[in-house]
């Protein structure tokens, strides 16, 4: 599994901002993201795979940018198993808390995109900081069922 990109929105109905690296933190999720605060949806994480699966439903491409998450792996799939599991970014680590329930406004980016989304956790999961730190793309992934 490896880290493939890593997004951020600097403010509300701003687009999403792709970066190569970024500081990962317990108070403010991905660096400069308005949604980092502490909690269950501190971070959004999108299978690589899903999000495919979700292109192909609609018969084209859209840029990962458009489900508004902050980080895109490859290789994995997330189901209702992945709750409670931790991704290892590198030093950072991720608890799943939760799916990313799509929302009405993935329909302004592509008409059916909500509905696509709603399917086999489709639209990401959720996640909280357990431990700080930098990533980077192309970093490595491990799913744990312990957070060391």
């Amino acid at each position: 599994m490896e880290l493939q990109a890593i997004a951020f929105k600097d403010g509300r109905k701003r687009p999403m901002l792709e970066i190569d690296k970024a500081f990962i933190s317990t108070q403010s999720g991905v660096e400069h993201d308005i949604f980092g605060k502490p909690g269950p949806r501190q971070v959004t994480v999108l299978s690589r795979q899903q999000w495919l699966d979700t292109c192909n439903e609609l018969g084209t491409s859209i840029s990962w940018l458009a489900r508004r998450a902050n980080l895109l792996i490859d290789g994995v799939r997330f189901g209702a198993d992945s709750v409670g599991q931790f991704l290892k970014i590198g030093n950072v680590i991720l608890e799943i808390t939760g799916e990313t329930n799509p929302c009405k406004n993935m329909e302004q980016e592509y008409p059916g995109l909500e509905a696509a989304l709603v399917t086999d956790w489709r639209g990401g999961v959720t996640c909280r900081v357990i431990r700080e730190g930098n990533v980077t793309k192309g970093t490595a992934v491990i799913i744990s069922d312990q957070p060391e």
